[in-house]
């Protein structure tokens, strides 16, 4: 005889349906963000001495643009950087090889990020309706784009200015910097990881928009609010210069100000 299925066996099943495709697209995303950094674990000395570490010397593009940049308006050496003297340690017998693994962990998710994206999208696109499915179709895109600029932002202009300002403050000049290597690479991932989140706002921005959570008018609204948010979320990210606080804070305004035409637009498409 046929078991006949209750609503609720019904909807318990379609529930665990998800579960099963949920756990697929991220097992997917595992082996993509594993396959990456183990790819960068192997290349790792080249990742250190080219990447992670480059912003350690007085060469590094960043340093050198700022110096162009004052011999071109006249202020001689003012914005040039020497050589920072600044020494790095590993202090722990595992220490270079933690240190190692979590920069490849951390390199393997930025690497992987358009395909995290992808499965991301691909999970939610079922559930959604024709119309919506046709306005997400740019969010690989997109998204991808505004996390490597701020992963770029991240590594070229508050790296470098947090590391030079960091590695080089005293309170005195009997006490030297030795910094650990860890510390080091904590700052430059954390730092590039962070601004490449930060820079996803205006994706952010258009999906609650387009869920009626917010609108251009609410934005406006709360446009003083949002100073004073930017300001502390800069400050938390950043470490503690003023300097790299401004620096975070002047793009995660305009983020915030292109935002507001976003939303507007997502908003007009709903009505």
């Amino acid at each position: 005889m046929k078991q006949i299925e209750t609503p609720q066996q019904d909807k318990e099943m379609h529930f665990l349906d998800h579960i099963a495709v949920l756990r697929g697209h991220l097992i997917r995303m595992t082996i993509a963000v594993a396959a990456c950094a183990i790819v960068a674990f192997i290349y790792r000395n080249f990742i250190f001495e080219d990447i992670i570490l480059a912003s350690h010397h007085s060469d590094f593009i960043t340093f050198k643009a700022l110096c162009k940049l004052s011999h071109t308006f006249n202020l001689g050496d003012s914005l040039c950087i020497d050589d920072q003297n600044v020494k790095l340690q590993s202090v722990e017998m595992a220490g270079q090889f933690s240190t190692s693994l979590w920069a490849s962990f951390v390199l393997g998710f930025i690497i992987s990020f358009p395909y995290l994206v992808w499965e991301f999208w691909r999970f939610i696109a079922p559930g959604l309706k024709e119309k919506e499915r046709a306005y997400s179709k740019g969010l690989v895109f997109y998204a991808s784009l505004l996390f490597l600029l701020g992963v770029v932002f991240g590594y070229f202009v508050i790296i470098p200015l947090s590391v030079n300002f960091l590695g080089t403050f005293q309170v005195a000049k009997i006490v030297d910097n030795i910094i650990t290597l860890s510390s080091y690479v904590n700052l430059v991932t954390n730092l590039t990881l962070s601004c490449g989140l930060v820079f996803e706002l205006p994706i952010l921005v258009y999906f609650l928009a387009k869920l009626g959570l917010i609108d251009d008018v609410f934005m406006k609204t709360y446009r003083k609010h949002a100073i004073v948010l930017t300001l502390v979320l800069s400050a938390i990210i950043t470490p503690p210069d003023f300097l790299s606080q401004i620096l975070v804070a002047l793009p995660v305004w305009g983020l915030y100000e292109i935002g507001i035409k976003i939303a507007k637009i997502a908003s007009k498409s709903e009505s």
